[in-house]
């Protein structure tokens, strides 16, 4: 079983899919239908920004999901998925490589996800932090005894490899408390807010409504989703967890390891970055991990 999978915020870097435009004369012509749907030239800030321009929320999401999926439909035949999962943001390439949605269609959705957020950021600070070395249920406990500001598991990338979101104040107690009881590690991360919490609930209220605007339809295979880490194909239970995957947690740890329960064999990380790759070969070093190229 061969599954494709597709990188989430952070994996930016200025240059990315430029190559691509170079390479491929259908990539070329996404990337100009993509500046005419957002109406600003984001193919400039990809090739030839500046790492500050790629860090805005409003241009990190877009600029990811474009590399991503023009990159799966570069590939052409050769792009045959049994399973597609996507970290976060990645989860909209997934949709539109397995042609669950529509490419005009999965770049709108990403572009007003980015913006929601960016709101919600900018209406009420927050952050996030990464775990290492601890089990997660005993972050999970000294997260849920923290009841006087928001702070919540939001990614879990491996196993003790959790990252925590919420207040700035809140994290900041939960690192603390964290390292007191054991943990290797508590980073704080350069993030633009708190992602994956329910400060991101006005992102997840606006959202909503344009999802459910939006025709979702049947992809080429399962979609192993964030909010459950389970296998969905059913394009109104698709919807539903893309809706509840802004203030709920990511569910990486538990989707590797259902996909690879589920005959997983070889994994192939389509965008920037090879973050996921390593994840994989964390969960079992005997995958065939690589990168899709052209």
């Amino acid at each position: 079983m061969k599954a494709y999978v597709f990188p989430g915020q952070g994996a930016q870097f200025v240059g990315m899919g430029k190559d691509l435009y170079e390479k491929s004369a259908k990539a070329k012509e996404l990337f100009l239908k993509a500046n005419n749907i957002l109406k600003f030239n984001i193919t400039e800030l990809m090739f030839d920004g500046t790492e500050e321009d790629l860090r805005q929320t409003k241009v990190t999401q877009p600029a990811i999901f474009l590399h991503s999926v023009i990159l799966a439909t570069a590939l052409g035949d050769e792009f045959k998925p049994d399973m597609v999962a996507g970290h976060s943001l990645g989860e909209f390439s997934a949709l539109v490589a397995n042609r669950t949605l529509s490419f005009e269609d999965g770049l709108k959705l990403v572009y007003k996800r980015a913006t929601a957020m960016q709101s919600a950021c900018e209406a009420v600070p927050g952050t996030m932090a990464a775990i290492l070395g601890i089990d997660d249920s005993e972050v999970e406990n000294i997260c849920s005894l923290i009841t006087d500001e928001v702070v919540v598991p939001a990614n879990y990338n491996s196993a003790g490899q959790l990252v925590i979101s919420g207040s700035e104040k809140g994290v900041a107690i939960a690192c603390e408390r964290i390292l007191a009881a054991g943990a290797k590690r508590a980073l704080p991360l350069k993030v633009g807010g708190a992602f994956h919490s329910p400060l991101m609930e006005p992102a997840r209220v606006e959202l909503a409504e344009t999802i459910h605007a939006t025709k979702f339809v049947r992809g080429i295979c399962p979609i192993y989703q964030n909010v459950t880490g389970q296998s969905v194909t059913d394009p109104e239970i698709i919807k539903k967890n893309l809706i509840a995957q802004l203030t709920a947690p990511v569910r990486w740890t538990q989707t590797m390891n259902n996909m690879i329960a589920n005959g997983l064999k070889t994994v192939v990380e389509v965008g920037p970055g090879t973050v996921l790759q390593g994840l994989f070969k964390k969960a079992d070093r005997n995958l065939d991990v690589s990168s899709a190229s052209i």
